[in-house]
Order: structure tokens, then sequence, then C-alpha cells
């Protein structure tokens, strides 16, 4: 097989779409991220990456608090929209009509909409060229009623909007499964 040279680039796939939620200026605020990931076990924690230039990113400093919502793929037209408007300008709680609650924490704004909710704590903000590369821990996860199967979160129940970058820009939903994890390549062995 032939390989072209395409440089650096950002092409790691998949990237989940996400909505960060923090208080800026005493209001909940939420902006559409790609870039994040989970980052350890125990204590279970996660990175996501921001550009400075963020008007989310304002709220979100050492030892403070942020939330992290999985919408589901109903919510693809929210999600952008976060994505291309700057809360510095308008309301997107109100614009998105998302239902704001607040878990144990009391300062991270979470979506009642979104399936899946993480309550985070910051404990590191490494700053890189571009973003700010904020890694926390999960303090809480809140889930739908409806995404459980057996007490346990069914992921083909959230139904998780995945974001494809350049060049496609596109959001998609998860695929079909081919095969099962920690099994699949035991015939290899």
């Amino acid at each position: 097989m032939n390989k072209v040279t395409k440089g650096p680039q950002t092409w790691l796939y998949p990237l989940p779409a996400l909505l960060i939620g923090a208080m800026v200026d005493g209001k909940p605020n939420f902006m559409t991220a790609a870039w994040g990931s989970i980052a350890n076990a125990e204590p279970p924690m996660l990175s996501v990456a921001i550009r400075r230039s963020r008007h989310t990113r304002s709220g979100i400093e050492p030892g403070g608090t942020f939330s992290v919502n999985i919408p589901s793929v109903s919510q693809a037209r929210e999600v952008d929209y976060c994505g291309i408007e700057s809360g510095s300008k308008t309301d997107k709680v109100e614009r998105c009509g998302f239902t704001v609650f607040y878990g144990e924490l009391e300062t991270a704004p979470l979506i009642e909409q979104c399936p899946v909710n993480l309550e985070c704590v910051v404990q590191h903000i490494i700053e890189l060229g571009t973003h700010s590369l904020v890694v926390a821990d999960i303090k809480q996860t809140h889930i739908s009623e409806d995404c459980l199967t057996d007490g346990a979160l069914d992921v083909a129940k959230v139904d998780p909007l995945i974001y494809l970058t350049s060049p496609m820009r596109k959001y998609v939903q998860s695929g079909v499964p081919v095969g099962g994890a920690f099994s699949l390549g035991l015939d290899l062995k």
C-alpha cells in the first residue's frame, strides 16, 4: 500500500462532540469541544483541549469546576450552534432551550437534555500552542434513566454525536459493531 505524507495533522478519530459548561460572569455557558478524552482510571479523570480565546475558557480556572455534557445525535443542531456562536454575544442556554441543573458541585452547569453529564474539578491546566489542556477529576456522573439497561450505561441508547474534522467537517452517528473487545483478537495469540 502506497502512503502519502501530509505533515502534522490532528486526524485522530473518532472525536466526541461534547458540550463543555462553565459559569462565566455569573451565568451558565456552554461551548462545543471535540478534543476530549478519558485521561485516567483511578481516580476517574478526563482531559479537554480548549482554545484560550473561547468565552467558556474564562470560566475554567485551576481548582474550578466545569461540566462535560455528552449530547445525543438528536441534539446536533444545538451542538453546532454552541460551536459557532460566542456566549459573550448571546445566551446559548435560552437560544438552545437547555434546561440547566446543578449537581453535587453546585457550580458546574449541566444540561438536562444531554443523556450523560460529568461534573468535573480542574486539577491541571497546561498551556499549549493554541489551546489550554484542562485535566480534571470526574466527581459525579449523571445518566438519563432511559439510557440504562439493567442499571448499566447503554451507549446505543445514548446515541452519542461524533465529529469528523477537516476535510469532512460533519457530525455522524456511531457505527456498527464489528466484534467483541478483548476477544476478537484472541485467535492471533
